[in-house]
């Protein structure tokens, strides 16, 4: 922990070490403001680089040259069945994470922000006391509070480290690889975990309690998605929740309930996905006039500032979509808006990223969001000569363009690099871009990027690989 001669008062203090609180405090800082972070963890990064985004990419990573090994072999190049050491794999995991941390340590150093650990939480409107720390006290100025949020669970289920049943912080820790995982949820957590233990080896059930999975994204591009990731299931089950859960004998015996039957099965691990909650419970928000909705998340407007004009809130603690991209962004904004600055969290593209194999992402208005009025355009992959030297043209890129000006409202792609290809949809969304600019815009060839500028060109009806 970096440590300096913290003042019992402060400027802004910052309550929380993740993306949506590093980003504050660092944005604040170079603002010339005087900042002091409060974590109740001795590194920075929060859940995303300590247990979850960089954990899960790396794993991630594993599984899908493990995956790319075996679809290699039905075109001339065969590998060896691939032997599996979780032990180095987990410690490159540590190496990785651990680089990232300190060179936020450097940052924060950098910067000149004091560092407090411990947990805060608020005496009043302007204070804030903290647990097991030596100071157990600090008046602010102005306080962004970024906490995050934590894995859900179901009622009656308590998650120990002991336990068999076990949340995305759990699956990314275990250090055997279970013969038997039944995942609960078929979000994107559910989705990528699933699939790591699925490509590893582990013979995966997923239950998902509706008729698709990832009901955020579009359908036509869950259902590529879905047709290449349920073969590396043991089974998926549709309209099914599980409504009872035994640990006995070194396994899980679980119920599983569909919409006409119900049957028994035992699991050596469950992976309970099921969504996020705010970190909101113990802060003592009513102590700082703090208000919250009905799903314990703080009420912010535009400027993520909260119902005391002194204290903001940013991230998953905010609710909206729960991304460390927009935690980071609502964090920066915050920064600005204390130090006096014309700030708003008015970004129209929010890109959201599965990275299942294939992957998938998509910004902007959906097909329902869009509504009447515009026009959705798909280009198939299989047109596509990139595409198919990668074994991918299942792909798909799709746009949602306003009929009458053309503008670009949306866009959606499912196949390899998704995560990449998106952001040039996020840039055209916030400039206000036409279907003419992409299309007018000389993409390299061959490459997957060509898909983007050739859906464009099927709304001017001059595309040239691919006619509808």
């Amino acid at each position: 922990m970096v440590m300096g001669e913290l003042p019992m008062e402060t400027e802004v203090l910052v309550i929380g070490g993740g993306p949506g609180g590093y980003a504050a405090a660092f944005r604040a800082a170079d603002l010339g403001l005087d900042v002091t972070l409060v974590s109740d963890e001795a590194r920075l990064g929060g859940v995303c680089l300590l247990r979850g985004c960089i954990p899960s990419k790396l794993l991630l990573e594993m599984a899908g040259l493990r995956l790319a090994a075996r679809a290699s072999a039905e075109h001339g190049l065969r590998f060896g069945e691939p032997e599996l050491d979780l032990n180095a794999l987990h410690q490159w995991k540590e190496e990785v994470v651990g680089k990232l941390s300190r060179g936020l340590d450097t940052l924060c150093e950098q910067r000149g922000i004091q560092r407090i650990q411990g947990r805060a939480r608020f005496a009043g409107p302007d204070k804030v006391h903290i647990d097991n720390s030596e100071s157990p006290s600090v008046t602010f100025r102005h306080a962004i509070i970024a906490t995050g949020s934590r894995p859900r669970s179901l009622p009656d289920i308590e998650i120990r480290p002991d336990s068999r049943i076990m949340d995305s912080t759990g699956a990314l820790a275990l250090k055997d690889l279970p013969e038997t995982l039944l995942v609960i949820g078929g979000g994107y957590v559910g989705l990528e975990l699933g699939l790591v233990y699925a490509s590893l080896g582990s013979r995966v059930t997923l239950v998902q309690s509706g008729e698709r999975l990832l009901p955020p994204a579009d359908a036509d591009l869950v259902k590529v998605l879905s047709k290449h990731i349920e073969p590396l299931f043991e089974a998926v089950h549709y309209n099914s929740r599980a409504t009872a859960m035994t640990e006995e004998n070194n396994s899980v015996k679980v119920t599983i309930t569909g919409e006409n039957d119900s049957r028994e099965e035992r699991f050596e691990h469950v992976l309970l996905a099921v969504g996020r909650q705010p970190n909101s419970d113990d802060l003592e928000l009513e102590q700082a006039g703090v208000k919250t909705d009905k799903a314990d998340a703080i009420i912010t407007d535009q400027q993520c500032r909260t119902s005391n004009e002194n204290i903001f809130a940013v991230g998953d603690i905010a609710g909206g979509m729960l991304l460390a991209h927009k935690a980071m962004y609502e964090g920066k904004v915050a920064a600005e808006a204390i130090a006096g600055k014309p700030a708003a969290a008015d970004a129209r593209a929010i890109p959201a990223v599965v990275y299942t194999e294939p992957q998938l992402a998509w910004c902007g208005l959906s097909e329902e969001e869009a509504g009447e009025g515009r026009c959705v355009l798909r280009y198939p992959w299989k047109a596509n000569g990139r595409a198919l030297t990668l074994n991918a043209g299942y792909g798909l890129t799709k746009l949602l363009i306003e009929e009458q000006s053309g503008r670009v409202l949306g866009m959606g792609i499912v196949g390899p690099q998704a995560e990449n290809l998106i952001a040039e949809g996020v840039l055209a969304i916030e400039l206000g871009a036409i279907a003419e600019d992409f299309a007018l815009s000389i993409h390299p060839h061959p490459t997957l990027s060509e898909t983007v500028s050739e859906v464009a060109e099927l709304f001017m009806g001059v595309a040239t690989h691919f006619k509808r």
